[in-house]
């Protein structure tokens, strides 16, 4: 792990998040009205900070059972290439091996030129017999 932030296995605060996604570009994205309660539905996550400045999150959310979803693995803009995307998979992904039962499915959405990236960590196209899609409900308020 780099010496310039530490890991902590913890859910972010709502303010740590929003500041997380505002600094990645992020926050058009997110609906913050309810973002509390998806971060303390999380299985499992990983806070990173510098000092006392949250840099860096991860988690894993789903059923906690057959399905897992890796989300929300975003590193502050300022301390990219120091490994920190690396440290924050490697600590997800062992929870996973430790905690997901047999044949437990794991997926993850993927920005867009980061694929080389996820399959180091053995992430890549569905099975033959499936494909991954999403939406996204948009509602007029």
């Amino acid at each position: 792990m780099g010496s310039q932030y530490e890991i902590l296995r913890k859910t972010p605060t709502l303010d740590e998040y929003k500041y997380l996604c505002s600094v990645a570009g992020l926050d058009n994205e997110i609906n913050f009205n309810v973002a509390e309660i998806s971060l303390k539905n999380s299985i499992f996550a990983v806070t990173v900070k510098s000092r006392d400045t949250v840099v860096g999150m991860g988690r894993i959310v789903g059923d906690g059972a057959i399905y897992f979803y890796i989300q929300d693995v975003i590193v502050h803009p300022g301390y990219r290439r120091l490994g920190m995307g690396k440290d924050i998979m490697n600590t997800l992904v062992e929870y996973l091996k430790e905690n997901a039962p047999n044949k437990a499915s794991v997926g993850v959405f993927i920005a867009k030129g980061k694929e080389n990236f996820y399959e180091k960590y053995n992430f890549k196209d569905a099975t033959p017999h499936t494909k991954g899609i999403f939406t996204v409900i948009k509602r007029c308020n």
